[in-house]
């Protein structure tokens, strides 16, 4: 009875449309698809650069990549608190304990993951796609854009693993943007909070979102790639 109680007034708060209930969830969702578009195009751009082009001390730029993947979400927003305070460079901006501290922070995340997937997705492309269409006379860019073209599936699970980690990270949101009700309270931030409270209904109400999110982000993938001729 302990499981199921908390659990049926999770369900009443989803159902019956809880404005602070909804308020985190489009807080959560909203900061995570901004900080997604806003990184994936330079992110991507960097990736292909990086597979494509030969330059000195791309090894190093390629392993430093790989480490970002690594690095505790909660250092990020160390840094990124120090940044934005009042005694920081970036303090004038006074974005500190604002939502759009909170999709920096996710940028930051967000890129290495979108960087490394599109590295790997073109460094398996077939080099003749890049060769063969500046052969018949495209730009570079528009050689880029096809190579691209022919691993999209790879760079989608690019976007949506970064949108998969940024959603569900703690650490730095809590940093940045301070858990705020009604302004940076998100869903990760709100279960941490709830559940030290001992409130489970409403964690586990977010805890049921964030498990849709993912299971939609793979069925997502899963259908784009089917309808791209995958099996």
């Amino acid at each position: 009875m302990e499981f199921f109680g908390p659990t049926a007034h999770a369900f009443g708060l989803l159902l019956n449309g809880d404005a602070d209930l909804w308020r985190i969830i489009f807080t959560s969702l909203g900061c995570s698809l901004v900080a997604l578009l806003l990184i994936s195009p330079p992110a991507i751009t960097l990736g292909f650069l990086i597979a494509k082009v030969d330059f000195p001390g791309r090894r190093a730029v390629v392993v430093l990549v790989q480490a970002l993947l690594s690095f505790p979400t909660v250092v990020i927003g160390l840094v990124i608190y120090m940044l934005l305070s009042r005694q920081g460079p970036l303090g004038f901006l006074k974005l500190l304990f604002t939502p759009e501290a909170i999709i920096l922070g996710y940028m930051v995340i967000a890129f290495p993951v979108l960087v490394v997937f599109t590295l790997s997705a073109v460094q398996g492309a077939d080099p003749r796609i890049y060769e063969t269409a500046r052969s018949l006379g495209a730009t570079r860019l528009r050689a880029a854009l096809t190579t691209l073209f022919e691993v999209r599936f790879g760079v989608m699970a690019a976007v949506f693993n970064g949108f998969g980690r940024v959603v569900s990270e703690v650490g730095c949101a809590i940093m940045v943007g301070g858990n705020i009700a009604g302004l940076t309270r998100n869903i990760p931030t709100a279960i941490a909070l709830e559940t030290s409270k001992g409130e489970f209904a409403q964690g586990i109400a977010l805890g049921f979102v964030l498990i849709a999110v993912a299971i939609g982000i793979n069925v997502a993938l899963a259908w784009l790639q089917g309808r791209g001729g995958l099996e």
